[in-house]
């Protein structure tokens, strides 16, 4: 399992020239376009792909029962010197102090296997209206992560329509950048546009999260927000 597990990284992490940049026009997304992969346990990547920031789905807190961190990868690939943030899917806040514990000793472990480790991503899906009670989570999470590491979320596209400016604004102070998402399974979320219209001046640095195979048209001025980081590719099982 280790040794095919190794092979996979080696060939995702083959080569290091630049990626072509993204389509201008609507098109499905192709991740041999972009260089910033989500890669979830059990996903096979293409040989071609070369990548500059990686997103690993490194476990999960699931509701029910009491709260505990469930590791999903059996172990720990070295994959420097591409930077990577381990992340962990979220179903519910009430974390306690072997939540937190599990999760820093994993970035330790990742970090001490050579990985170019970046920080923490919370991937929750917290209602626009919920805001606040987020942040309230976020800034006590940040203030037990050690200095070294960053923290990232996942966001709704919905908080730039609907958010609470004031809310999102104090949420900066807290993380270090948001990806927003922008589809729901293997589909993108149909009327984007009309959500990015709305990003105009967003407060907090963001990057854009896309489905491999899914339809996107990049919004008119979105490449030129000062907050925008880039895209991120959310990379489908591959069939060989």
């Amino acid at each position: 399992m280790r040794r095919a597990l190794a092979l996979m990284v080696s060939m995702l992490l083959a080569g290091c020239h630049q990626a072509p940049p993204p389509p201008a026009s609507g098109q499905t997304v192709d991740p041999r376009h972009y260089a910033s992969f989500y890669l979830w346990p059990g996903v096979s990547p293409s040989a071609d792909l070369r990548p500059k920031l990686l997103y690993l789905l490194d476990g999960e807190v699931r509701r029910g029962g009491p709260p505990r961190f469930l590791r999903l990868r059996p172990g720990v690939p070295k994959l420097s010197p591409t930077p990577l943030w381990l992340v962990v899917r979220v179903e519910r806040l009430d974390w306690n102090e072997s939540v937190e514990a599990a999760l820093i000793a994993d970035l330790d472990r990742w970090r001490v296997a050579g990985n170019n480790v970046v920080g923490l991503q919370v991937d929750f899906d917290a209602a626009t209206h919920g805001i606040g009670r987020y942040r309230q989570f976020l800034t006590n999470l940040r203030a037990r992560l050690p200095a070294q590491w960053r923290l990232s979320i996942t966001g709704l596209m919905d908080w730039s329509a609907h958010g609470d400016p004031q809310e999102l604004r104090a949420l900066r102070s807290v993380i270090d950048e948001v990806v927003i998402q922008t589809y729901q399974g293997r589909q993108t979320i149909p009327g984007y546009e009309a959500y990015f219209r709305k990003m105009r001046g967003f407060p907090i640095p963001f990057r854009v999260a896309l489905v491999q195979g899914g339809a996107w048209n990049p919004p008119t001025d979105l490449a030129r927000e000062r907050a925008f980081l880039g895209y991120v590719v959310f990379l489908m099982r591959t069939t060989h």
